[in-house]
């Protein structure tokens, strides 16, 4: 009862002040997840296919990329990347293309995971059904095997996009103006930790929640 005597003396109602500041955040963490999870895909689509791929040189190359970004952690990708890499490539980032490019890193390598079992996961006589039929290689894959695995990927995909939009808070460290950098910049002038913090756990929450429930129906939708 005294924890909850403590809760209700906040005062809840500054969050209310500080709403453009939050939504501020808001914008920027859900376009940087946007950007980030379509490229991710895109890499994460190619690299999937290569670590399946016959061709030596594309498997070397997938499992590398996976490898190294899936043995560090996504704090340490975004700091080599806004702090390390300028400095061999003699060029600064804008901190959100920085975050955008360490979600798309990031995502791609654990995405191609997931597509490459996925694919890995449909019985190899359907190949051999769609030769029968006179298809191509590539066509078997786009008319028979793709789909299927698609279906598959739906779950696993998700929770990675759920993953991936919570890592966005990391990316206060490289100064990206996301969510959690805006609650850390309230805090440090207002002090009102509590009310600032709960409200951008509740942001987050409410962002993966309503991915969940949009994943939950593609993948009814694509069971029918």
């Amino acid at each position: 009862m005294d924890a909850i005597g403590r809760i209700l003396e906040f005062d809840w109602f500054r969050v209310f002040e500080f709403l453009p500041e939050l939504g501020k955040g808001l914008y920027y963490t859900l376009l940087i997840s946007i950007v980030g999870l379509l490229i991710g895909f895109v890499l994460g689509a190619i690299f999937g296919l290569g670590r399946i791929s016959k061709n030596k040189f594309l498997f070397v190359l997938a499992s590398i990329y996976v490898e190294v970004v899936r043995g560090t952690p996504v704090l340490v990708q975004a700091i080599w990347i806004f702090f390390a890499l300028p400095i061999i490539i003699q060029y600064n980032f804008d901190p959100i293309v920085a975050g955008i490019i360490v979600i798309a890193i990031n995502s791609g390598a654990y995405i191609a995971e997931v597509v490459r079992g996925s694919v890995d996961s449909i019985d190899k006589g359907q190949i051999e059904a769609g030769r029968s039929l006179g298809l191509t290689k590539n066509q078997t894959m786009r008319y028979i095997i793709w789909p299927q695995a698609f279906k598959r990927m739906i779950p696993p995909l998700g929770n990675q996009f759920i993953i991936s939009i919570k890592d966005t808070s990391l990316l206060s460290v490289i100064l990206v103006p996301e969510l959690m950098f805006q609650g850390r910049l309230i805090v440090s002038n207002q002090f009102i930790a509590v009310e600032i913090y709960t409200a951008v756990a509740l942001f987050y929450l409410a962002i993966t929640l309503t991915l969940s429930l949009i994943l939950r129906l593609i993948e009814r939708r694509l069971n029918y």
